[in-house]
């Protein structure tokens, strides 16, 4: 999955088809997840609307993961390639060991809540005994073709308690009708045979990769009818991030935007290099990976107001299929902690990808990496210094921010002496690790904030921020004090916090 290419395609075609799509929105409209706009509206009122704006039950489900697992797994692992064409052999897959099972229970150890198998890459070779080709492990020697991949992972999933989701390509190197409309009924037919085999689906996810084929043409997608299917027969599941729930955070390196709003604006008209006009249904900046999406500035920019979250994903090793060659390039558990705080602590969904091997097993030195990564995470968050703090300023009732619930929450009134809350810890504690979280079932709304602590009588600003959203964390030179203040300095409406928590990580 290379970097430039794949963000190159998913750039067009995240939200293709979507802004105006009653499929796709009419369900959410009383959820006021999706608000049409117009060029008559002034920047409060446009302000007003985006505070206001909501996840849909699914993004909310969704966004509460937290952390997800990718398994890429397919022909490419035994090709020792990234990007296959569609033409190997398929008695090359042929694993030993497989065992899905093991791989559900590394990532469920790691804290990872939910995992999508690439039921089909690029390559369009399929993990399931599919009746729409030939290309599949019907025809390998594992399991005498009489194997099922996503089956077993699907059932793992079941077992343990983790949800489950499927990656299928669009691009489909291999099917002789890929690059004429006959493509777009194979894909309904892919997309029938994975919803309504497997139990629930969670997550249906595909990307925007869109070469050639094996007649040389390029497909023209039809992603509005394939949502559609996927709400008629899973109307649970969120359709990432070529789809109308999550999107692409615009980077595979596992870093979010510092400021990163979960509401966008979508459906702008674009002009061509040509300068003629098209409709191109992407975030009025053309280019998801800006430094910011969805600024006040930025609200304009569009037909509407989405509700459109992002997710981070990155892997656990420089490529995204089993190569053992990388077998001691695996990210350790330090930079895992990093690319948590980034994208988990950006208002982000991390998508973490630990691909099996050439056996069907995740090594152990992945397993060993994502146990460290665990560890550490649960040293930084095992105790919340402000658990028996007492509040004193604006806001004096605290409990509901440090209940671990993220629905109940404290509503900042932003007036006089009205934006901040003092906790005094009694005692002097140090520090370094700083949580805030939004009730998101309201709205997003901080815009900028400051946390400070208390010494040799006056305020010291220990860290500050922009966006919350559902979770954010900061880190900070460590300090240590016994009493501290969080200011917001700036909302686009009252703000609900949810949770609030200080740590202290040791170095």
């Amino acid at each position: 999955m290379k970097i430039d290419y794949v963000g190159k395609n998913r750039l067009k075609q995240t939200l293709l088809g979507l802004a105006f799509s009653s499929i796709a929105f009419s369900s959410y409209a009383q959820q006021k997840n999706f608000v049409t706009i117009n060029a008559s509206m002034s920047e409060q009122e446009l302000v007003h609307i985006a505070a206001n704006i909501v996840p849909s039950p699914q993004q909310l489900r969704w966004q509460r993961l937290e952390l997800t697992g990718f398994l890429h797994f397919g022909i490419n692992t035994f090709t020792g390639r990234e990007w296959g064409e569609g033409k190997d052999d398929p008695k090359l897959f042929n694993p030993t060991e497989l065992d899905a099972r093991q791989w559900v229970k590394a990532c469920k150890d790691a804290g990872i809540k939910q995992v999508i198998i690439t039921a089909k890459h690029h390559d369009g070779f399929c993990l399931w005994p599919t009746k729409t080709t030939e290309y599949s492990l019907k025809n390998s020697p594992w399991k005498d073709g009489k194997g099922d991949v996503v089956k077993e992972v699907a059932d793992a999933c079941r077992e343990l308690g983790v949800g489950f989701g499927v990656y299928v390509s669009p691009w489909d190197r291999n099917h002789a009708s890929y690059g004429t409309e006959a493509y777009n009924d194979v894909m309904i037919a892919q997309l029938t045979e994975l919803l309504t085999q497997y139990g629930q689906v969670d997550e249906v996810w595909f990307d925007g990769a869109n070469g050639e084929g094996p007649n040389g043409k390029k497909q023209v997608y039809d992603f509005e009818r394939w949502y559609a299917q996927i709400r008629k027969l899973q109307p649970q599941a969120v359709i990432a991030v070529s789809g109308p729930d999550v999107r692409w955070v615009g980077t595979e390196t596992g870093h979010g935007r510092e400021e990163e709003w979960s509401v966008v604006p979508v459906g702008k008209k674009k002009k061509t290099d040509d300068g003629s006009q098209t409709k191109v249904d992407t975030p009025p900046t053309g280019d998801m990976r800006g430094s910011v999406l969805g600024s006040r500035s930025q609200l304009k920019d569009g037909d509407a107001l989405k509700w459109y979250p992002a997710e981070t994903d990155v892997s656990i090793r420089p490529g995204w299929f089993y190569h053992e060659s990388e077998d001691e390039k695996v990210k350790t558990p330090e930079y895992l902690k990093e690319i948590y705080f980034h994208s988990v602590g950006r208002n982000g969904v991390l998508l973490l990808n630990i691909p099996p091997d050439k056996r069907g097993l995740i090594t152990d030195y992945d397993v060993a990496a994502l146990k460290g990564w665990k560890v550490k995470l649960d040293e930084i968050f095992k105790v919340n210094l402000l658990k028996n703090a007492k509040a004193t300023g604006a806001v004096k009732k605290i409990k509901n921010l440090l209940d671990g619930n993220d629905a109940t929450d404290v509503v900042f009134s932003m007036k006089k002496n009205g934006n901040s809350v003092e906790m005094n810890l009694k005692e002097e504690k140090t520090f370094n690790v700083l949580l805030l979280q939004e009730n998101i079932s309201k709205g997003q709304r901080v815009e900028k904030f400051v946390f400070e602590y208390w010494e040799n009588g006056q305020w010291k600003k220990a860290t500050e921020g922009t966006t919350i959203g559902f979770k954010r964390l900061l880190e900070f030179p460590t300090v240590t004090a016994s009493k501290v203040r969080l200011r917001i300095l700036s909302a686009r409406l009252q703000p609900a916090l949810a949770e609030i928590g200080l740590y202290f990580e040791k170095k």
